[in-house]
């Protein structure tokens, strides 16, 4: 399906239904440079949302290596399973639970992706820490400001070094019948830290 090495699988490739989020293209892209993925990794996707993370991280790290997409949402599940039997991913584990259940029994990991986790992202990314291996890295998207503050002030606090903030304001072209306009996307901001 995708048979490119580079990330960035173009977003209406993927599976997709309205009330199920995605990481778009442009986003998961610097999400994946930023986590800086290599063959055999060990991988967790935290609130997988439609799986395009888990897909592209997938498609990284080979077969050899083995992701955990983690969603409380039946239906992004369901819809992270579609997308991965379309690009024939075939090195992830499903796990429909609380990410604050599921974490604590997962192996240790080479990096953590962060997503969408309702309002107690500061707790999971204390979490988180337990289980990355000395010289993990850990990626979290965010789009509010106030989820931003709280990462920061968790990840400080842990001792995570390599703190990388990156924000991406992304427009994309749109035509019209008079020519082509671009149409702005949402901020979102990607904290990317190294454990030490």
């Amino acid at each position: 399906m995708w048979i490119h090495k580079t990330p960035g699988i173009p977003d209406d490739l993927f599976e997709r239904i309205d009330d199920v989020p995605i990481t778009k293209e442009e986003a998961r892209v610097i999400q994946i440079s930023k986590a800086r993925l290599s063959e055999g990794n060990l991988v967790y996707d935290i609130g997988c949302g439609s799986g395009s993370i888990t897909v592209e991280a997938g498609l990284q790290i080979g077969k050899t290596g083995k992701i955990f997409a983690v969603d409380i949402d039946p239906k992004a599940i369901e819809l992270t399973k579609k997308n991965l039997e379309k690009f024939g991913i075939k090195n992830v584990e499903l796990i429909l639970s609380d990410a604050k259940q599921s974490i604590k029994d997962l192996p240790q990991a080479d990096t953590i992706f962060l997503g969408g986790t309702g309002g107690d992202t500061k707790d999971i990314v204390t979490l988180c820490y337990s289980k990355l291996k000395s010289g993990g890295r850990i990626v979290i998207g965010v789009i509010l400001i106030e989820t931003m503050y709280a990462v920061l002030d968790v990840i400080y606090k842990l001792g995570f070094s390599d703190v990388d903030i990156t924000q991406v304001t992304i427009s994309k072209s749109k035509k019209t019948s008079t020519g082509t306009m671009m149409l702005a996307r949402n901020p979102v901001t990607i904290i990317s830290s190294t454990k030490n």
